[in-house]
């Protein structure tokens, strides 16, 4: 898909607020699964596949994680600005998402570890950043930008 395709009018809007849509939908999937499972996974019986954690130590866990995940994309939108550009950034974060969940099927300790600090690393380099592209999309059409946010945020409660 070109820059000139992404432009091209979709149902009134840039095709492209609809590729952020759906990138959107599955990065809130990835966050909101791994919330709902995280804790569950830790704390059940090794002979159903869990780790036996205590509760606390899970919720623990599960704390850090979701702390982490709301601070750095402070981090990922100075990146951005300063040297890799919110495009950049997002196709990075994804990438970063990617090798994250991947790393936790290899279920060992290590790699499991590895996948958290991987999806933490890639939302924040992810997250600020695709919202500012959704509004550059309406530089020369900005009565259609609240009508976009709505559309992208649809993508967001979809995902969840």
């Amino acid at each position: 898909m070109t820059q000139t395709d992404i432009k091209q009018p979709l149902f009134g809007h840039p095709a492209g607020l609809f590729v952020l849509f759906f990138t959107e939908m599955w990065e809130r999937f990835s966050y909101y699964g791994m919330r709902a499972l995280l804790v569950l996974f830790l704390v059940s019986s090794m002979g159903i596949g869990g780790w036996e954690w205590s509760r606390e130590n899970a919720l623990e866990l599960y704390g850090w994680y979701t702390g982490l995940v709301y601070i750095t994309p402070i981090l990922g939108g100075l990146i951005a600005d300063r040297f890799l550009g919110h495009r950049n950034a997002i196709v990075f974060g994804s990438l970063i998402m990617t090798l994250g969940h991947t790393s936790m099927a290899f279920e060992t300790k290590f790699f499991f570890y590895l996948g958290l600090s991987l999806l933490i690393i890639g939302n924040g380099l992810f997250k600020p950043n695709i919202s500012t592209i959704v509004g550059g999309l309406y530089t020369n059409n900005p009565e259609k930008k609240d009508s976009a946010y709505t559309i992208f945020y649809m993508g967001i409660n979809a995902g969840a």
